[in-house]
């Protein structure tokens, strides 16, 4: 061990002791907890939004398939990394197959990212209000109320980057550098979750090469936290290594195709969606706060991060939302210096002029976030706010945004799928297939099908064409998703049966045919390279 180097006794949670007074008579710096009351009441209040409204119109799109991951457990998969299927498979496994439960982790998720927006608060120098207007602000954000409103990677990010930034800031402040080691174990576990942790950590990583942070590169912990976090992430990694990189050859496939890209300034001013443009200025306020303020310099760090992120982001034509997580600390530190620089001087009368306007935008932007509408108003009220006007992929549109259309058609799908299915003859049913071109109808086959005695779905998109046809032999193919022409060029007889267009579903969930194929011109295990496609 180097010379130098101490070996703390214990996990220190103390602040070293430079304890201040704010305006309000609130004393803070003298420890990080507890936190304001306030905080814990917003933390279960967000939790209980989702449960009243997470059971909204259906099942989206990516759930089915993070499902249908979980039943085939991994250490890789083509389009994302291997916890949410862990974590879909576990909530059906606990909870059962509704929809309560499989959003349930991700409503837990929204409290989780109040809690650390007022223990961030907390650790840069707020008091009692600088604590709750971050909470609130975390709370009542837009892109927030819409990914913890289902299951996805995207509802557990902002959890994993916001702890390891509260743990950054808590070792800033005096707190033991053995702490280093829960950051490794919690980022390590968020790469797990996606591989944009990867992203972060290397925003961090620079934020304290440039400030006074960096000498904690001279001790051993943080290296012994970054090995914690690789070893985490090696299994995943091996995974990529042996299955030839599949993730980068999908990110390669989808940016400037299926995924809109936008000029730098107009991703830029995007970015104030996420929190709502009333909230805009209260981020923007921690950008400064932590750059220029005599109080913030100190935690220089996290802005840093964030501008190296958003940095990442430009040049590799990043979703704007990939940004999202980031945004829980700013609005922290954001709250910290307006309490700091405005109720100073201002008294209490400005809490409420502060809190008023961002309650009516949230308000505003609630029925654009979770779908608390009944469908037809939800589209009139989308139409007036022009949400197509935004969108992160280039896919045809329907009256809805295409947040709540993959919500619809699913198992309209299933029940004709399974009509088609069963007026075979039994000795047909026995060995047929069912092919689907998307992994949006694959997975919703697999989820609703049992209940119809179908087999489990098979398609060559992304995962599922990484798994292959198993033993079907292609035979019998009952196809849906497919335009005939492309049947026709595999199949000797291919019949149209029936004709579906579920209201409201996507475009492309729509007017889809399903189609009877017999006699194929070979064995599907040998057609299907033609049929495997990333996007």
């Amino acid at each position: 061990m180097s010379a130098g180097v101490q070996v703390p006794p214990t996990l220190d949670v103390k602040v070293a002791p430079v304890p201040h007074v704010l305006g309000d008579g609130t004393l803070v710096g003298v420890t990080a907890f507890p936190l304001t009351s306030s905080v814990y009441i917003l933390a279960a209040a967000a939790t209980c939004l989702h449960f009243l409204f997470n059971g909204g119109y259906g099942y989206f799109r990516d759930e089915l398939y993070y499902a249908a991951c979980g039943r085939r457990l991994a250490w890789g998969y083509v389009d994302h990394a291997p916890l949410a299927p862990f974590l879909a498979q576990l909530s059906r496994t606990l909870l059962g197959d509704s929809l309560f439960a499989l959003r349930f982790l991700p409503a837990l998720s929204a409290a989780a990212k109040v809690f650390l927006a007022g223990w961030i608060a907390r650790e840069l120098g707020g008091g009692k209000f600088a604590q709750f207007f971050a909470a609130f602000c975390v709370l009542i954000a837009p892109i927030y109320l819409t990914f913890d409103n289902f299951f996805s990677m995207n509802a557990f990010e902002p959890v994993f980057w916001m702890a390891c930034a509260a743990i950054v800031l808590r070792i800033i402040n005096g707190g033991s550098p053995l702490l280093w080691l829960l950051f490794g174990w919690i980022a390590g576990v968020g790469i797990l979750n996606k591989h944009s942790m990867l992203f972060f950590g290397s925003g961090l990583a620079i934020g304290l090469l440039l400030t006074s942070a960096r000498r904690h590169f001279a001790q051993i912990w943080i290296w012994l936290g970054a090995a914690i976090a690789f070893l985490f992430f090696l299994p995943n990694l091996f995974w990529e290594i042996r299955n030839h990189w599949p993730t980068l050859a999908l990110f390669h496939a989808v940016i400037g195709a299926k995924y809109s890209t936008v000029a730098p300034y107009d991703y830029i001013w995007q970015q104030t969606l996420l929190t709502h443009p009333l909230a805009a200025p209260v981020w923007l306020a921690g950008l400064y706060f932590l750059l220029r303020d005599p109080h913030g310099k100190k935690y220089a760090v996290l802005a840093w991060a964030y501008f190296t992120v958003l940095a990442e982001m430009l040049i590799l034509h990043g979703k704007i939302y990939y940004l999202a997580p980031a945004y829980v600390m700013l609005l922290a530190a954001g709250a910290v210096c307006i309490e700091k620089r405005l109720l100073t001087r201002a008294g209490y009368w400005l809490r409420p002029a502060l809190v008023a306007p961002l309650a009516l935008g949230a308000a505003i932007a609630l029925p654009l976030a979770m779908p608390i509408l009944p469908v037809e108003a939800a589209i009139k009220y989308c139409r007036f706010w022009d949400v197509q006007a935004i969108h992160v992929e280039n896919v045809p549109q329907s009256e809805l945004p295409q947040l709540f259309g993959d919500m619809f058609g699913w198992q309209e799908q299933v029940s004709s799928v399974a009509g088609v299915y069963q007026a075979l003859l039994p000795a047909e049913q026995a060995q047929a297939a069912i092919l689907t071109y998307n992994y949006g109808q694959a997975g919703a086959i697999d989820y609703f099908g049992p209940r119809y005695g179908l087999p489990s779905a098979i398609s060559g998109h992304n995962q599922y064409g990484f798994w292959g046809p198993g033993r079907a032999s292609g035979a019998v193919v009952v196809a849906i998703g497919f335009p005939e022409e492309a049947l026709r060029a595999r199949f000797d007889s291919v019949r149209a049966v029936t004709t579906i267009s579920p209201r409201y579903a996507m475009p492309e969930e729509s007017g889809l045919t399903i189609f009877v194929c017999r006699r194929p011109r070979q064995r599907l295990d040998e057609m299907w390279p033609g049929l495997r496609y990333l996007d």
